[in-house]
């Protein structure tokens, strides 16, 4: 499957931002899709994943109540809304797919990887 993120930009503290990764490939419906971020420096960090129907979605502490993940598998599309951003929450976000998952967290566990998109947020 192949994943396009897009979405990013520049916001200052507090403000929105909505992302979007749109999938192509093989069927969509068949993967948990992810978002993972990496600021500079920094490792690639986990931020909210998403099961194969939508059912079920869980998010790193840090994001709870801030951050939403939906997905629209009619559309094969999968968006992160992100709500009072930070501007440590500046990095490069990435989303991924993976079949079969027993550590949603780890990013080894995915399989396919979008290109990233940047999301700047400033003081």
């Amino acid at each position: 499957v192949q994943l396009v993120a897009s979405g990013g930009g520049s916001v200052q503290t507090g403000g929105s931002l909505s992302l979007s990764c749109a999938a192509s490939g093989r069927a969509f419906s068949d993967y948990a899709i992810g978002w993972f971020r990496e600021a500079p420096g920094k490792e690639r960090d986990f931020v909210a994943v998403i099961s194969r129907g939508g059912a079920a979605s869980y998010y790193a502490d840090s994001v709870k109540g801030r951050f939403r993940i939906d997905r629209d598998n009619a559309d094969d599309t999968v968006y992160l809304r992100m709500n009072s951003l930070k501007p440590e929450e500046t990095a490069v976000y990435y989303c991924a797919a993976a079949g079969i998952l027993s550590d949603y967290s780890q990013s080894d566990g995915y399989e396919y990887w979008g290109q990233g998109t940047r999301v700047t947020v400033s003081s």
